[in-house]
């Protein structure tokens, strides 16, 4: 469903009662009783799942699954798959300046693309009563799973052209992704860089947010908006690059204090984050979650651009019993 999504972040701005928008998607396995193998390889199974947590959860928006092995899947990545975790991307897909130069942008639509594409042109026909938002990965976050999380490190240093290679083919890619979740129907986009945040502020400045800023100039508009998370512990000190990518809102994971974070951002800028979701939501119990999400949007009480939310994807077998008491607690926060 088409919506003015400048308009939605206004209204989410003004509200005096803000509903918590969380990066939740993967639990619905639990009440569908289906695996993580099935839903990630069954377009209907993802549509029902976002229908049923949008059904079951008074959530800002409907935010569609946070599978960041789908990209790096289409370049060639192996992807290891099991039945009750997220899939994680094995070894690495490019190792020289050679490799890098030969490397195939792959076509939008290729290995599993078209299924998740194909899953938010269906939610959007379901969920009319909210925004949807689609799951992409960031371009340095994507590059980091060609070239493996640890070599990048030391490539940014000693092959920053072949970084830059791969983060060109990444970005290009990225930008023809979201063009399709956008023609599906989807309101915006979740775009996951977590990587970046294991960054020097200076090297982020380079590798990571002049591709992010590419992507975000090439597909935002009034209707398309771009949400950039980043879960790193770094996220404070490179806060100017962040923002110079222009991203319309912007996620925050828990290993950062969020009001530190919010004393960096313009308050007419919406801010999520950051309730811990492995800690808290996924190993903690009804009582704990309820303290936790308390505490979180106590610390950010006048910050009128924050919305809580998790700190990032919410894992699959998490108790639905500690989710409710997230919801418990945001709606508790509000009736003080």
């Amino acid at each position: 469903m088409e919506r003015n999504m400048r308009l939605w972040l206004e209204d989410l701005l003004k509200a005096t009662v803000k509903k918590a928008m969380p990066i939740l998607s993967f639990p619905a396995i639990q009440p569908m009783g289906v695996t993580v193998r099935e839903l990630i390889s069954d377009s209907e199974l993802q549509a029902r799942a976002m229908e049923l947590i949008a059904r079951r959860t008074d959530a800002a928006a409907s935010v569609s699954l946070m599978d960041l092995s789908v990209e790096a899947e289409c370049f060639g990545a192996t992807v290891r798959v099991t039945e009750g975790e997220v899939p994680t991307v094995a070894g690495s897909t490019v190792s020289t300046e050679e490799e890098a130069a030969a490397l195939e942008i792959p076509q939008v639509g290729s290995c599993r693309t078209g299924l998740y594409i194909d899953a938010i042109r269906k939610a959007v026909g379901r969920i009319t009563d909210r925004p949807v938002f689609a799951g992409v990965i960031g371009p340095f976050s994507l590059a980091a799973r060609l070239l493996d999380v640890t070599e990048i490190m030391i490539d940014c240093y000693d092959e920053p052209d072949m970084v830059h290679t791969v983060l060109d083919k990444a970005a290009g890619f990225l930008i023809e992704y979201c063009k399709a979740y956008k023609a599906a129907g989807a309101n915006g986009v979740m775009m996951a860089e977590p990587v970046t945040g294991l960054l020097s502020p200076s090297l982020a400045g380079e590798f990571s947010a002049p591709f992010v800023k590419r992507i975000v100039e090439a597909v935002q508009d009034d209707s398309f908006i771009v949400i950039y998370h980043n879960c790193g512990g770094n996220v404070i000190s490179m806060m100017d690059s962040i923002l110079d990518t222009g991203s319309a809102a912007y996620h925050f994971g828990n290993a950062i204090h969020m009001p530190d974070a919010l004393a960096k951002i313009p308050g007419d800028t919406v801010v999520m984050g950051n309730v811990d979701p492995a800690g808290e939501l996924f190993g903690g119990t009804p009582g704990s979650v309820r303290a936790a999400t308390l505490n979180v949007m106590e610390s950010c009480r006048g910050h009128n651009n924050f919305v809580v939310s998790s700190g990032c994807d919410i894992p699959p077998l998490t108790s639905w019993d500690n989710i409710d008491a997230f919801f418990g607690a945001v709606e508790e926060f509000y009736a003080q």
